[in-house]
This record gives structure tokens, sequence and C-alpha cells, in this order.
């Protein structure tokens, strides 16, 4: 292999590459408008959701109850109280959607609650959206355990205690979400900037000048392949650095850490490149790609763990996965983002994207065409 061609297949394709801002910026501006609107849009703690409360004891317990939903309406400010009188009429506002849930307090709750009747209380939710449900079902139950805590707290305590201790501090949405919005970047480029701008070559008939040469196949190959994986690897440390400090990463500027960002990025930029060159290698029409680009976006990305996690996948998604080279660029870059871990976090992730490269690499090698 003849590498001053190969690099000369490079040059001419960045030259081509830097002299179009459009296309460089339209590889960047998507993944950081998703980020951050997925991010802040996704993942938050519910806060301010309206709860209507019918207090229909009107008693000295009850007035507790009501002082505890005062509490965490101030404190962690998870939903707003809203006084109803009828119980009817704060169901029917639940339907409607004007309040997300509804706390009945019975007529006989004191008493029942002064006799160790066990009392009840209503909670009615509105359960087409589980995420908010369950946030409000969480503080209902905290409050109700607060409740059912013992006045005098027994000498011999046999109960068991579970202490939780979290590795990490609380993560937001954003930064999860940054590994994937930086793989979604790579790809955009390897698409716009490897496979559709090949096509659009082989159809201005830019290749018929390449084939007419001494290049070899390989050299060719090699060459494409590199020119779009210097666009993608810039691509990628962009996103990784701006989107950091957006997300609020810690550190991001950490040489080390910059080190094993570049290597990933690296890694991830080869194995999409060619995995698109593979795709693209046979074909002819400059509408394929384009058409074919929200298929292989959905394919990649959602499988991958970028926006939800694999082990909530069904068996056949869980497949899609483990062939899909976006999970492993997702999970090595959110092991260096939000976990700060060293080499031994993304190692087996480098690995297996450059065994996928090789495999993809040699699928293109093998079916381009040295002939017009």
């Amino acid at each position: 292999m003849n590498l001053q061609r190969v690099f000369a297949l490079i040059e001419r394709d960045m030259r081509k590459f830097f002299r179009s801002p459009a296309l460089m910026l339209s590889s960047l501006i998507f993944p950081l408008v998703q980020l951050v609107v997925l991010g802040y849009a996704f993942g938050g703690k519910i806060k301010g959701a309206r709860v209507a409360l019918v207090d229909e004891d009107h008693s000295v317990v009850s007035r507790k109850i009501r002082e505890m939903f005062n509490g965490i309406e101030a404190g962690p400010q998870t939903f707003r109280i809203m006084e109803y009188t009828s119980l009817p009429q704060a169901v029917d506002d639940l339907r409607v959607g004007f309040v997300r849930g509804v706390v009945d307090i019975p007529p006989d709750f004191s008493r029942r609650f002064y006799h160790n009747d066990r009392p009840r209380l209503l909670f009615t939710e509105d359960n087409s959206d589980q995420f908010v449900s369950s946030s409000l079902l969480e503080r209902v139950q905290e409050m109700t355990d607060t409740i059912n805590a013992p006045a005098v707290t027994s000498r011999l305590e046999r109960q068991v205690d579970l202490n939780v201790v979290e590795i990490y501090p609380y993560v937001e949405y954003i930064k999860y979400l940054l590994a994937g919005s930086t793989s979604m970047g790579i790809f955009i480029t390897a698409m716009i900037g490897g496979g559709i701008t090949y096509i659009d070559d082989k159809s201005r008939g830019l290749h018929e000048g390449y084939l007419l040469t001494p290049i070899r196949k390989t050299e060719l190959v090699a060459g494409l392949i590199g020119a779009g994986t210097l666009k993608a690897f810039m691509s990628g440390m962009v996103l990784c650095i701006v989107g950091g400090l957006i997300a609020g990463i810690p550190r991001i500027w950490d040489p080390v850490r910059l080190v094993y960002l570049c290597v990933v990025v690296l890694a991830a930029s080869v194995a999409m490149i060619s995995l698109m060159f593979l795709v693209m290698v046979r074909v002819d029409d400059p509408l394929v790609p384009r058409a074919i680009f929200g298929v292989l976006n959905m394919l990649l990305f959602f499988p991958s763990g970028a926006v939800y996690p694999t082990e909530a996948f069904p068996g056949w998604l869980r497949w899609i996965s483990v062939i899909d080279p976006f999970t492993y660029t997702v999970h090595a870059l959110r092991n260096l983002t939000v976990k700060s871990t060293g080499i031994g976090g993304i190692y087996m992730d480098v690995l297996v994207l450059c065994g996928f490269s090789v495999l993809m690499v040699g699928g293109c090698i093998a079916l381009f065409k040295r002939h017009l």
C-alpha cells in the first residue's frame, strides 16, 4: 500500500469538507440541540404537580396530614396542594387533567385512627403518565410511613434498616445523555461526510478519475475511510468538550481524560465510517443514503442505551444492541464523562469497536469495484 496516495486522497477530501462550513455545522448543531432539549426535557425531578386534597374529616389528625402536605409543597416541591370540598369534583378534575392526583381523607379517618382500626387514606392517581404518578405515589407513601411510625421507639430494635450508599452524586439526565448525543454527532458526520459525500462524488463522475489511475483498491478504500474518520473524530471531540461544558461535567479538561476520550472517539469514528462505507459501497443512486438515514439512525441510536437502559429491552432488542457499535461507544463515553473511570472502563469497548472496524473494512475491500 502506497501511503502517499492514501494521504493524497485524505487531503483532497478534507479540503472539500472545510470548504463547506454548512456541512460542518449541520453535523454539530443537531446533536447539541438534541442534548440540550432532551437533556432538560427528560429525567428531571417532578416539581409543582397539582394534587387535590379533600378533607372530609376536619379533625386534629387531618390537620396534621394537611401540614405534612404543606411541608412537602414547601420542601421538595413535588406537588402543589389544591383544596377541594367535594371528592367527585376532584376526581372529575383529575380525569380532565386539571390535577395529577387526588388525596381523600375520609370522614371516619380520625375515629379509626384513635381506635387503631386501620385508618385509610385514598389516593387516586392519573396512571396514564407512569413517571408522574410514581413520583407522587412515592411522596404520599413516605408521608404515610411517617404517620405509621410509633410515637415511642422500642428499646429493643428488631427492625431491619436499609442504608443506601450512592457511589456518585445526583446525575442530571443531560449528563446521562451526553454520551448518546456525542455518538449521534459521530454518526451524523459519518453519514453526511462519509456515505452521502461518497455517493455524490460517485454520481458526478469523480470516482471515474480515481479508477483510471494506478491507485489500488485498498488504497482507495483506506483513503476514503481515513478522510471520513478525521471528520467524525473532529466532530466527536468538539461535541464531547462543548457538550461537557453545557452539561456541567466536572474536570472535562483533565489531560488524562481527554486522552481517553480521544481513543474512544477515534475508535468509534473508524467503526461508524467503515459501517457507512460498507452500506454505500455498492450504491449508485444518491437518493438511497438519504432514504435510509432515518432507519439507520433508529436502528443504531435507540437500542444502544443512549436514552434508556438496555436492561429494560426485550430479548430481540438486546441482540440488536449487542452488535450495535453505538452501544459500546455510549458505554465507554458514559464511563469517562459520568463515572470518571480510567482505562479499565473503556478498554473492552475499544477492543470491540476495533474488531468491528476490521470486519467492516474487510467487507468494504471485498465489495469495492475497481472497474467502471
